[in-house]
């Protein structure tokens, strides 16, 4: 026992050297390694949670289809409260509880994170937005207000800075209906358009994207859509309901997708 409290005393040590939440350390790289040649890909983070933020299993796909493209990666989040906070072991909101956006997403990031009104397009070469709720209600109001949503200040000022500067943009699960809301005219998908016996549960999310004006392109969960035009690579992830290594692997076509799309 006296081994063990040892070693657990020295990781608190170790952790409490760590910089504070909101310190922005520059070019932070994924678990602190030295940085490498690559793509610079901002990473935009809602929460952690699948109801309520971040779904847990897309970031991690991305930051290892990321890591194993070469790519540095720096992780954001808006410093803002969430819209609500979600009990996930009744999927039921926990009325008395509150949480902030950044803090919770510290967690996947493993506290290597930069409140995003600090993000610059200028300082990376593509931005990637998984999904989770929390794109639908911390990002945007998509889950309440549908086509009639807003966008967080500083999520279509990013979406617009990258664009802008013919910059990449990848979004997975439910986060294309951000880049269709402030994208006029982009080509995303979430997958297909009708429930199929439950296969798509989120199927009528098509609709929603046509109705903010942008297209949408019926895909299969290991797909992922390029618009050439727009550079903007989105896939559907979890608005298929089917086994893991499939979002997985549609994640990791979007990531590849993006990091080709830096290239040229």
């Amino acid at each position: 026992m006296a081994a063990v409290r040892a070693l657990v005393a020295s990781r608190l040590r170790a952790a409490s050297a760590f910089a504070p939440l909101h310190a922005s350390t520059p070019r932070a790289a994924l678990h602190g390694s030295a940085p490498r040649p690559g793509a610079r890909v901002a990473l935009v983070l809602s929460g952690c949670g699948v109801y309520d933020g971040t779904e847990i299993h897309e970031a991690s796909a991305v930051l290892v289809h990321l890591s194993r493209g070469g790519a540095e990666v720096r992780i954001f989040a808006p410093d803002t409260p969430q819209m609500h906070v979600v009990d996930h072991t009744k999927g039921q909101p926990s009325e008395s509880e509150t949480r902030n956006v950044l803090t919770e997403s510290a967690r996947i990031a493993r506290g290597k994170i930069t409140d995003l009104a600090r993000l610059s397009a200028a300082d990376h070469d593509a931005a990637i937005f998984p999904g989770g709720f929390g794109a639908a209600k911390n990002l945007s109001t998509f889950a309440t207000d549908g086509k009639d949503c807003r966008v967080h200040g500083d999520v279509e000022r990013v979406l617009k800075e990258f664009h802008a500067a013919g910059k990449p943009i990848g979004l997975c699960c439910i986060a294309p209906v951000l880049a269709a809301k402030v994208l006029r005219g982009v080509e995303v998908t979430v997958g297909h358009e009708q429930e199929e016996g439950g296969r798509w549960p989120y199927a009528g999310t098509a609709e929603a994207i046509k109705a903010l004006g942008a297209k949408h392109c019926v895909k299969g969960v290991t797909e992922a859509h390029v618009d050439q035009k727009n550079k903007v690579v989105t896939t559907p992830a979890f608005m298929c309901e089917t086994e893991l290594h499939h979002i997985h692997d549609g994640i990791g076509a979007m990531v590849k997708k993006v990091l080709e799309l830096c290239r040229k």
